[in-house]
């Protein structure tokens, strides 16, 4: 055995000793240097929707690293997508004059910024399944015109079990901080309304209290807003435990999208009126029928106007919108609220992403809805987002696709 496999069998003990990511990839680029080429490596990862590559440790000859840990992109349509759908390593010689061809480069210009003048890349590949890449760069053109592109693609296969092995301890950490979340509702969300349920039904005891007929309707309507909130956070619960266990089932059905859309409207302005706020749809006359688990966009529908009256003053209005646009329904809903600043966006559609914005009437939220719209939506072949400006209000819009 040459030292080439020696290093690659070190390399595997490492990762199966446990190492961390840094510990494993630290000594790779100390022990390949005899081996291969480079002046720099880095190396990225796919997310779980296969949309962004995200980079996760770099390290190189030279300072400063401009693209470094925490650099992202995206996926589709990039010249690493051919790299997936090929499988095999993509070299670059003369990096300026790929530039030159692909100006909108954006990870190119940065290492060229760097010195890097050429380059080699390797997808990372798990059970079948592509990961992420590793990335070999030199300050020198043409370094790789002679590169034994087979000993890159073994570095490769050995290297992604480092990656696949931190992907996976990043999912289980992930889980566990959700399972401690769920747990810290039981006990504060959940525990503090059981108590005042608790105390109504004992006023409901007290001799005299039936006798008086206002305070006890004030008593029984006090005890039904509090268990609907906890019966809608049990609901929540419920909802992205099955989704995140992939036991949440889709039950498609061709839909008529205009009766559908106005039933959503007509549930929702009970609601705002009693908080001074006008329902508005702008619905087309015609709109194609599409298959769709009616179900669970009734529910992306509802979780998405209830919001908006939640986050909205009294005197304005909040509009249902839809549209056909590129072989897809889009579905918005918009209000003119506060906004929300630019920096917390990012924190919308993720589990308990709440942000500084606060209901206009002190309405509770478990930070878990818009979580669920997303993967419901994504269920359905769709994808969601949303436009704010703080002081001007906010527009959360979903796409479904219409099959021919």
């Amino acid at each position: 055995m040459d030292q080439f496999y020696r290093n690659l069998l070190t390399i595997t003990t490492e990762i199966s000793r446990g190492a961390t990511l840094e510990q494993v990839f630290d000594r790779f680029y100390d022990d390949f240097k005899v081996h291969v080429p480079y002046d720099r490596i880095g190396v990225t990862t796919i997310s779980d929707d296969q949309t962004m590559v995200r980079s996760i440790w770099a390290r190189a000859e030279y300072q400063p690293l401009l693209l470094g840990l925490g650099y992202q992109s995206q996926l589709a349509g990039s010249t690493l997508q051919k790299i997936i759908e090929t499988g095999e390593p993509r070299i670059l010689n003369d990096l300026e004059a790929y530039l030159k061809e692909k100006p909108d480069s954006h990870s190119t210009n940065i290492v060229l910024k760097e010195g890097v003048r050429s380059s080699l890349t390797c997808p990372l590949i798990a059970d079948g399944k592509p990961i992420g890449f590793l990335f070999f760069s030199k300050t020198q053109p043409r370094a790789y015109e002679n590169a034994h592109v087979e000993r890159f693609k073994e570095i490769a296969e050995h290297l992604s079990l480092a990656v696949d092995k931190m992907q996976t301890l990043e999912r289980l950490r992930k889980l566990n901080d959700t399972k401690n979340k769920f747990l810290g509702i039981a006990a504060h969300d959940l525990r503090s309304p059981l108590a005042a349920v608790q105390s109504y039904s004992e006023m409901l005891e007290e001799p005299g209290i039936c006798d008086d007929a206002d305070r006890k309707t004030f008593i029984l309507g006090r005890i039904k807003t509090i268990t609907k909130r906890m019966f809608n956070l049990i609901n929540d619960l419920l909802d992205i435990s099955a989704i995140e266990s992939g036991q949440l089932k889709l039950d498609l059905q061709l839909t008529e999208l205009i009766p559908f859309l106005n039933e959503a409207l007509e549930n929702h302005e009970l609601t705002a009126k009693m908080k001074e706020i006008t329902i508005l749809g702008e619905i087309p006359a015609t709109l194609p029928a599409i298959e769709i688990d009616a179900k669970r966009i009734a529910q992306v529908i509802d979780n998405l106007i209830s919001n908006a009256v939640k986050f909205s003053p009294k005197g304005t209005t909040v509009t249902l919108r839809s549209s056909e646009e590129s072989g897809k329904i889009k579905i918005s809903v918009s209000d003119h609220g506060q906004g929300i600043p630019e920096e917390e966006q990012k924190k919308l559609f993720q589990e308990f992403g709440k942000t500084s914005v606060k209901p206009t009437d002190g309405e509770k939220s478990t930070g878990l809805g818009l979580a669920i719209v997303k993967k419901i939506i994504t269920g359905h072949g769709g994808q969601v987002g949303v436009k704010s400006k703080v002081g001007e209000g906010s527009t959360f819009y979903f796409t479904l696709p219409v099959k021919a």
